[in-house]
């Protein structure tokens, strides 16, 4: 292998070992000042001061988010990002490590920005904030407004028990329906009535069992959120929601959620009822595997002396706004071990902050950067990574 490129590698690691402290300030910082989806006002007043005193340029308020940010040094291609989100869980805080997953890209970007300066090498480096990954799915906003047109590779790396190649994620397009009826006394004249309730009730039974003639592959899980105000009136009113679940959005739009609303209407006619219908979260699409980028990153974790557990049977139904962006250009989403506990704990949240966290992270960050600094150094690898892009496209 070239001597230079051997020491540029080297350079990178030893650069972002230099950054820990500012590693396990954001670490510790946003474990302590944990927000919810849309309201990281602190993390992004955090990271983009961070970013700013590192050379970056800040934009704020991207694709009409409140706490999105892009910060890119350099303006020529490649343009390649790493992905930072920040967001916490109600009452759990950053049980899902989100504060990780900034400090990771903010390492990243500014360890290959010293590295590879944008004044001596073609390329461009961004970090781009994405926020509200738990509720509304920042990414999904930022890749409709075409945040991610423009960029030719993106890197995100996500906590948790294992060190991993990142894998696959299911599409999901949650609903909500409603049922509309008429009011009457439940007790003295019920005939005058049009009962929402028992159209509701009768929608979610259908809807359960539809999937007895689906692929596998499908989830379907609701729960009745409203079915009226009191026993002795005759509901006029009856709402459910359902997350919809599949392996491929395309089969979820044009065969899951159809029979999802033809059983809606069914049990709606039967009473007399009106329904409508109404997607509370917007598509995530499932996660696009990119295998260029999966053996960049695989010959990256092995660099660095870091074993990979054989893949386990794939159980499915996770979801990610990560999987919009991977059709939208090559991306990847690492996972790196910092702790036993289960996600969205908070013992989760605790182990973020400590020594085992921090390492683990500074080795998520040099993944990422050894891993864009190859698309870098061999150009070929990222044309072969868009090209199949391209082809998983027209195959679509």
């Amino acid at each position: 292998m070239n001597q230079g490129y051997l020491e540029k590698k080297k350079a990178i690691v030893e650069a972002i070992d230099a950054l820990r402290p500012i590693v396990e300030d954001i670490a510790v910082s946003l474990y302590q000042n944990p927000e919810l989806g849309l309201e990281e006002f602190y993390a992004v007043s955090k990271l983009t001061h961070i970013l700013e005193e590192h050379g970056f340029c800040v934009r704020r308020e991207i694709a009409g988010l409140p706490t999105s940010f892009s910060a890119q040094t350099g303006n020529k291609t490649p343009r390649i990002a790493f992905m930072a989100e920040y967001d916490a869980l109600p009452e759990i805080g950053h049980g899902c490590g989100h504060n990780l997953i900034a400090a990771s890209a903010i390492a990243a970007a500014i360890g290959v920005k010293e590295c590879l300066p944008p004044e001596e090498v073609d390329v461009t480096w961004l970090v781009l904030g994405t926020p509200a990954e738990e509720t509304i799915g920042g990414k999904v906003v930022m890749t409709e407004a075409g945040v991610f047109s423009n960029i030719d590779a993106a890197f995100i790396a996500h906590p948790g028990q294992t060190y991993s190649l990142g894998g696959t994620s299911w599409a999901s397009h949650p609903i909500e329906i409603t049922f509309h009826g008429k009011s009457a006394h439940a007790g003295g004249n019920p005939e005058a009535g049009i009962n929402a309730l028992d159209a509701c009730v009768l929608a979610y039974i259908g809807i359960r069992n539809i999937k007895n003639h689906l692929r596998d592959g499908v989830r379907l899980a609701g729960i009745i959120t409203h079915g009226g105000d009191a026993p002795n009136i005759v509901p006029e009113k009856a709402t459910c929601r359902f997350t919809v679940r599949a392996k491929d959005s395309h089969y979820l739009e044009e065969i899951v959620l159809p029979r999802v609303k033809q059983c809606a209407l069914g049990a709606a006619q039967s009473v007399g009822a009106n329904v409508e219908f109404r997607h509370y979260e917007p598509l995530f699409r499932e996660t696009l595997e990119h295998p260029v980028l999966a053996s960049i990153v695989a010959d990256n974790f092995g660099y660095l002396g870091q074993e990979l557990p054989k893949p386990e049977p794939e159980d499915g139904g996770g979801v990610t706004d990560v999987g919009n962006v991977t059709w939208e250009t090559p991306c990847i989403q690492i996972s790196f071990a910092t702790t036993d506990a289960r996600g969205h704990s908070r013992e989760m949240a605790n182990d973020t902050v400590t020594p085992r966290a921090i390492e683990a992270t500074l080795t998520a960050a040099k993944v990422m950067a050894l891993s864009a600094f190859d698309l870098l150094y061999f150009p070929g690898r990222l044309e072969e990574a868009q090209n199949y892009l391209r082809a998983r496209h027209e195959k679509n």
